[in-house]
């Protein structure tokens, strides 16, 4: 079998858009993400998706943007400046874990720290598993570990939280509950649909553990590159440090910014599952694979510029590509959370404001809390993965 790599920003653009192309990236971490959303391909990818995206519409980023988000700020981030220091790492983390546990499907039924605390453990461990392809650690324990998480974290949340939907949901369809009692996460859409999908407990089980660890797992890298990315910025333009936290749009774009330098994954990876010609001409066969230089692409001059290098928040881009370049994705498996996580242009056209997505709204409140890098205990790599992850990045505020 072959295998190509892409490097060029629009040479991954046109792989991603290549329907014969399966996701081929986290055979290593089938233990948590075997026949989840994002490794599904063809029919049932599409099925899944199409119920699923209806959780994901601007109504549903309005809601947490206005009435969730701000209280988990406040809840995490006023603790740690009333101390005067903390990690940026957990911290975000732990802002979004019951909120995308909210949206997964999770229940919370005792709301206390110590609940939170038991979740937060579980979704770290799950992100683990999810990046086993970058691990430094031995397979076959990481495996061993995630499988054990998995099955104390459905004991702990996952069973009531079923057992909860489907009894709600029997009560639904004999007309004793209306449509506005239904919870509105994945794990509801799942009951509730089963009909369709015949999906075995295990793989509901996989898809809600997916969204809770892609949500915590994500959003807490992509914010502590952003908050390294605006401290290098402020070293040259301090000014800019008051007009990130008042001026919306500068905010978004440095976090934008980020997120292209910084993809969650380095890479993706494609298997073709029918014969595919790429646009260069190249052709692959059955079982041939394209790797999808991420890092590079986000960083093509001839795309980004001179600079595509460095952080700069006020680059020109051509209007057909987004600031955030490839980091979420594309085509069908483009990720279903971006909108939610980067924010959301304001619309001129219809005058709808501009939403500005869970990291700008964690960076705004760190640095309105005055957040500033520890000189005494710098930020450090995760030394269990290869990817450029941080580990710990403390600040003082």
């Amino acid at each position: 079998m072959t295998e190509i790599t892409l490097t060029r920003f629009d040479d991954v653009r046109d792989a991603y858009r290549q329907k014969g192309l399966k996701q081929a990236l986290y055979d290593a971490a089938g233990v948590i993400m075997a026949d989840t959303l994002l490794t599904l391909w063809g029919d049932d990818h599409r099925k899944r998706r199409r119920l699923e995206n209806r959780l994901f519409r601007r109504d549903t980023f309005e809601h947490y943007e206005r009435d969730l988000l701000p209280g988990a700020v406040d809840e995490v981030l006023d603790p740690a400046a009333a101390a005067g220091r903390g990690d940026v790492v957990p911290l975000a983390r732990r802002i979004v874990v019951n909120l995308t546990a909210a949206a997964a499907g999770v229940d919370r039924p005792e709301g206390t720290p110590a609940e939170t605390d038991r979740l937060y453990s579980y979704g770290v461990k799950f992100s683990e598993g999810a990046t086993a392809v970058h691990s430094t650690r031995d397979p076959e324990e990481l495996k061993a570990e995630v499988s054990d998480a998995l099955d104390r974290w459905d004991e702990d949340f996952f069973a009531p939280s079923l057992d909860r939907r489907t009894e709600m949901f029997s009560r639904f369809a004999a007309g004793e509950i209306t449509e506005d009692d239904l919870p509105r996460d994945v794990l509801t859409v799942l009951v509730r649909n089963q009909d369709a999908l015949d999906l075995p407990r295990d793989v509901i089980r996989r898809e809600v553990a997916f969204y809770l660890l892609a949500g915590m797992h994500s959003t807490g890298a992509a914010t502590t590159h952003a908050v390294h990315g605006a401290f290098g910025w402020f070293e040259d333009h301090p000014d800019d440090r008051r007009r990130i936290i008042d001026d919306p749009v500068f905010l978004q774009q440095c976090v934008h910014e980020s997120m292209r330098l910084h993809p969650a994954s380095p890479v993706a990876r494609r298997e073709a599952m029918e014969p595919v010609t790429m646009r260069d001409g190249t052709e692959m066969a059955v079982g041939d694979t394209v790797v999808m230089d991420l890092w590079s692409a986000n960083r093509d001059p001839e795309v980004f510029g001179d600079d595509a290098d460095r952080f700069n928040p006020l680059r020109e881009i051509r209007d057909d590509v987004p600031r955030w370049g490839h980091t979420f994705g594309g085509g069908r498996h483009a990720c279903i959370g971006m909108e939610l996580d980067g924010g959301v242009p304001a619309d001129e056209a219809t005058g709808a404001p501009i939403l500005l997505g869970t990291v700008a709204l964690i960076l705004r409140g760190l640095l309105a809390r005055g957040a500033q890098p520890d000189p005494d205990d710098p930020p450090e790599q995760d030394p269990n993965i290869t990817r450029v992850w941080w580990g710990r990045y403390p600040v003082r505020f």
